[in-house]
């Protein structure tokens, strides 16, 4: 009966969708609603499209809680699309793509797909070799999240995660609010909660160029992180358990430089991943109202703030991209054409003792809250 009434629940929010905008028509970063609706294993997936009084728009589907398109002005008023995506919800399914999808239940590696949490193991579905990346396969970005519109600006996303997924324990019941404010941002708040002791590390994982073009690379822009430590890899790319100082590295971004200033340095730490692939230790001590990390692009004058109340900003410069996959408006995704601002915890904290805790407890509330806020230089 229960999944009666949520069917019936997403048909009539496309079919509210359709109504309100119209089956062939186009959001303003060129998107269809009617490309992004289909029925998955009797869920149904659609595009919601989020505005503020500026005329900034963002575009999610409930297919992986993903942010599919962010429309916002250059110094000349000029909207244009800053992060990679696809233009239909088959392409999302198909091409396998973390463009824009909301990664759980844990982001980043968990060493050898294990951990241990109150005297009991638990071995995880691995994905990446011997080890769980990403909350495993398949993990949130692959599935269909329920929706709720809250008002033209606001949308909230749920899914229920249950006991055993990919080898997590407790049943886990995630909401995920995207809202778009006056102030040029997207908001992303997470809640969680668990009926039995467990781990989380959510975040967002968009590829952004501000520039709005994607034919040409992030390396000409200027990057700004809060940040004088980071978590090294060993030779298989899995963390140490260190935090290192950035000082006389190419990790040290604490004032504004160019991201490909330092990228292609012969080092173990950029060769094992082919440019920035790394976590960052914030000095924001979880403060989102302190500045985190800024990017900037001269040429168009965007800007991109980020805040937050995570410990660690990973950042990636899109190295393992190809120029092998076409995205919206058949825009090909080349080598570090973008580049991700994942807010979380750090990799492999669940056997990480010197790592900030991800386990949540049941009676306890998971929250997270991330705004990436975009602006202009003059």
């Amino acid at each position: 009966m229960m999944k009666k009434i949520t069917l019936l629940s997403l048909i009539c929010l496309n079919v509210l969708a359709m109504a309100c905008t119209g089956k062939d028509q186009q959001t303003l970063s060129g998107l269809r609603p009617a490309d992004f609706q289909r029925e998955v294993n009797g869920q149904l997936t659609n595009l919601f499209v989020l505005k503020n009084s500026a005329g900034m728009e963002v575009c999610i589907t409930n297919y992986g809680a993903r942010v599919v398109s962010v429309m916002v002005p250059d110094r000349h008023g000029k909207f244009e699309d800053v992060v990679c995506g696809f233009s239909n919800v088959d392409d999302y399914m198909n091409k396998k793509q973390n463009f824009g999808a909301t990664i759980g239940r844990y982001i980043g590696r968990i060493l050898n797909a294990r951990f241990t949490l109150d005297s009991v193991t638990y071995q995880l579905k691995a994905n990446t070799g011997a080890h769980c990346a990403h909350g495993g396969e398949p993990g949130f970005a692959s599935r269909i999240w329920q929706a709720d519109r809250l008002d033209n600006n606001s949308l909230k996303l749920s899914y229920f995660s249950p006991d055993g997924e990919n080898g997590f324990p407790g049943n886990l019941t995630v909401d995920v609010y995207f809202t778009v404010t006056d102030k040029n941002e997207l908001d992303i708040r997470y809640e969680a909660t668990t009926d039995k002791p467990t781990v989380l590390n959510l975040s967002n994982h968009s590829f952004f160029n501000i520039s709005g073009d994607f034919s040409h690379t992030v390396e000409n822009q200027k990057l700004m992180i809060d940040a004088d430590r980071y978590t090294p890899y060993d030779s298989t790319k899995c963390v140490t358990g260190e935090m290192l100082p950035v000082t006389a590295t190419p990790f040290d971004f604490q004032s504004p430089r160019y991201v490909g200033d330092s990228i292609d340095v012969n080092c173990l730490q950029l060769n094992v991943t082919g440019g920035y692939d790394h976590t960052w230790v914030l000095n924001t001590q979880g403060d989102d109202t302190r500045l985190a990390a800024r990017i900037t692009d001269d040429a168009s004058g965007r800007t991109m703030e980020v805040y937050t109340t995570e410990p660690g900003l990973q950042i990636y410069t899109a190295n393992g991209l190809k120029g092998n996959i076409t995205g919206k408006k058949q825009t090909v995704y080349g080598k570090r054409c973008s580049i991700c601002f994942e807010t979380q915890h750090f990799a492999d904290s669940p056997n990480k003792p010197q790592f900030p805790s991800t386990v949540l407890r049941p009676g306890d509330r998971y929250r997270s809250h991330t705004v990436y806020r975009f602006g202009v230089t003059p």
